[in-house]
């Protein structure tokens, strides 16, 4: 009615579209702090390759955080390939009746989603005011092999942070769980991929220095914890914590972790812990094995990288990271390598 249209072109049309549709600009600003997984669907996948599924921060217009996700193929000894995003971006389906209540668990529903990475998870409940951020993703074995997988996220409502978890089987629907107990009021917090002696197990950040080693027998409710590793070396001096959840390998359980050293600097490291007892700290990289190179040092914060989360195919780790808080970029390692590079 204001405009002839034939007179407008695409990209003008685009923006005519977006401003009556109120869309979101969620990635705009930035797009980092990744954590993989295997896929759920490992189908016609070739000899020596994994499909994957890997969880973003995005930080959009008001900085504020949100989910999402994109999919692709690792080969072993070669390189990345990351699956075309879907020509749409869609928040779940939510029940807002059992939002304004409060309830501890909410479903989302992403049937509506064509392809994984069409799914954006936007803050929803009060404690996520500000945003969600650095999920862990972890794949979930039970003792009967069935499989659940979990992601413990930051929720952040502008004031406090405390830590939550989004439970699913497939990806097309999620349960986003607040969790209970004295040890939630921290970030960081990464599950162990299996229960240990029949009780879940957590690593944490519960004195913001340290890392921490947590345990319970409710998978929802953590309490206690004590600390597990301190930092020792220069380039952790400030602080440190995990970088996702422990990896189980024949010698451990490999943790990728983060030390905050001079100007604030963000590199990545690595320790092993024992398989039966994880509170045994087996050995630690004295030096990290990733750090802010000067091509890739400036950013929305500068001076950092930092994975939520490494996929392991055999020998060889896939460990995909943040660089200054602005764009993701991937690193391949060999277990071998890093274990000879531990004290």
């Amino acid at each position: 009615m204001l405009i002839d249209v034939e007179d407008v072109n695409g990209r003008r049309r685009e923006l005519i579209g977006a401003l009556f549709m109120e869309e979101y600009a969620f990635e705009a600003a930035a797009l980092f702090n990744p954590s993989a997984v295997l896929h759920p669907d490992q189908q016609d996948v070739p000899p020596g390759s994994l499909r994957f599924v890997m969880s973003l921060r995005g930080i959009g217009e008001g900085h504020v955080s949100s989910v999402s996700f994109r999919t692709g193929i690792w080969t072993f000894g070669g390189g990345v390939e990351i699956d075309p995003v879907g020509p749409i971006t869609q928040p779940p389906v939510i029940d807002a009746a059992a939002v304004r209540a409060g309830m501890p668990q909410l479903k989302l529903n992403c049937g509506g989603s064509h392809v994984i990475s069409e799914t954006v998870l936007f803050p929803v409940l009060p404690t996520q005011r500000q945003g969600i951020e650095d999920v862990r993703l972890v794949r979930f074995v039970e003792g009967n092999g069935e499989v659940t997988y979990y992601g413990t996220y930051t929720a952040f409502d502008g004031m406090h942070a405390r830590s939550e978890m989004l439970v699913g089987t497939d990806f097309r629907s999620w349960e986003m769980r607040k969790l209970a107990g004295d040890a939630v009021g921290a970030k960081g917090m990464a599950l162990f991929p299996r229960r240990i002696n029949d009780r879940y197990f957590m690593l944490g950040r519960q004195d913001s220095e340290s890392i921490w080693l947590l345990s319970s027998d409710d998978l929802f409710t953590w309490n206690g914890g004590a600390k597990l590793i301190e930092p020792r070396f220069p380039w952790e001096a400030v602080q440190m914590g995990n970088c996702g959840s422990p990896i189980e390998i024949d010698e451990g359980w490999l943790v990728l972790t983060h030390g905050v050293g001079a100007v604030r600097t963000y590199s990545i490291g690595a320790c092993l812990l024992d398989r039966d007892d994880p509170s045994r700290v087996l050995a630690r990289t004295p030096e990290p094995i990733l750090s802010p190179s000067p091509e890739e040092r400036d950013g929305y914060v500068p001076n950092v990288v930092y994975s939520c989360g490494a996929l392991i195919n055999g020998r060889e780790l896939l460990i995909p990271y943040g660089v200054a808080d602005s764009f993701t970029a991937f690193a391949t390692a060999r277990v071998d390598d890093l274990l000879a590079a531990m004290v």
